[in-house]
């Protein structure tokens, strides 16, 4: 923090490639050190501009790799970034459909913003597309959570035990939504499992 805004691109960049802290935290966080309207503004910018350049990096390694290189990568080495192999498939599977929609709407989701940007570059998908999408997706992440810092900056209270808080409340709130839909899937796989026990005695009972 102590370099200004270069600084806040180096850790824009820096969170592309170390996800051992939660992007929306960071940003939240850099928000409270903002002192005014306009230096709220230069943030927005230099951290958009960060996450993309950093969302380029891992493009060109995909793309330098290519599909079959990147996903040997993966499988050998993605363990030390925390990136599973089943995880890189899922990724790869999704731009089956719309490449800029999915490179758009995976912007704005926590562990997918990180990653996705391989896998599009391994497919070479188009530079362009890819960039505008990218653009767009870390505008849209950054900008609430960068604000949402600056506004409590402004509540008038202590600034280290407000920061404690939101951040636990964002996180207890990302926790519940995870479990939410473990639950979701466990009953729908319950539920599968189920009537694949009714069917198959019914098939029995026909024997």
């Amino acid at each position: 923090m102590s370099f200004g805004l270069a600084g806040i691109g180096c850790l824009a960049i820096a969170e592309k490639f170390v996800p051992l802290f939660p992007s929306y935290i960071l940003l939240m966080l850099l928000g409270l050190t903002v002192p005014d309207g306009g230096a709220l503004l230069l943030t927005i910018v230099v951290t958009t501009s960060g996450s993309v350049i950093g969302g380029l990096c891992w493009y060109a390694i995909g793309f330098s790799l290519g599909p079959q290189r990147a996903r040997a990568a993966v499988a050998r080495y993605g363990k030390c970034v925390f990136l599973k192999l089943s995880f890189y498939d899922r990724l790869t599977d999704a731009y089956r459909r719309n490449h800029f929609w999915v490179t758009l709407a995976g912007q704005v989701v926590p562990a997918v913003r990180i990653y996705l940007a391989l896998p599009a570059g391994a497919l070479k998908l188009e530079t362009r597309t890819f960039l505008a999408a990218t653009s767009l997706g870390c505008l849209l992440w950054n900008t609430p959570f960068l604000c949402l810092g600056y506004a409590l900056r402004s509540s008038g209270h202590d600034l280290a035990r407000v920061g404690f808080w939101a951040a636990f409340a964002i996180v207890t709130f990302e926790g519940i939504i995870v479990l939410a839909i473990r639950f979701r899937k466990f009953r729908k796989g319950r539920s599968h499992l189920q009537t694949a026990r009714r069917h198959s005695k019914g098939s029995l009972w026909s024997k």
